[in-house]
């Protein structure tokens, strides 16, 4: 017998399996690994905590009103010449 790196039972000697690997009618399957422990319920708030977006906001508004000052002070200079 070869060592296997499964780290699942070995069917040959599993008891209440058929030889194909079946489960026998009426018999219920070996305990398996589950994921549903893996992570602790936190409650209804399950994604990260937004910040405060005022900072954002008034970047951009700053943002847009140079974009337009600069493109009005070049409209301008184009027209006045």
């Amino acid at each position: 017998m070869t060592r296997s790196d499964s780290p699942g039972p070995d069917p040959s000697v599993t008891p209440g399996l058929e030889p194909g690997g079946g489960v026998i009618p009426g018999d219920t399957p070996p305990v398996s690994g589950s994921m549903s422990g893996a992570a602790p319920d936190l409650g209804p708030n399950h994604g990260p905590v937004s910040g405060n977006r005022t900072p954002m906001i008034l970047t951009l508004l700053i943002l847009a009103v140079i974009v337009l000052l600069s493109a009005g002070f070049i409209a301008a200079s184009l027209l006045a010449s």
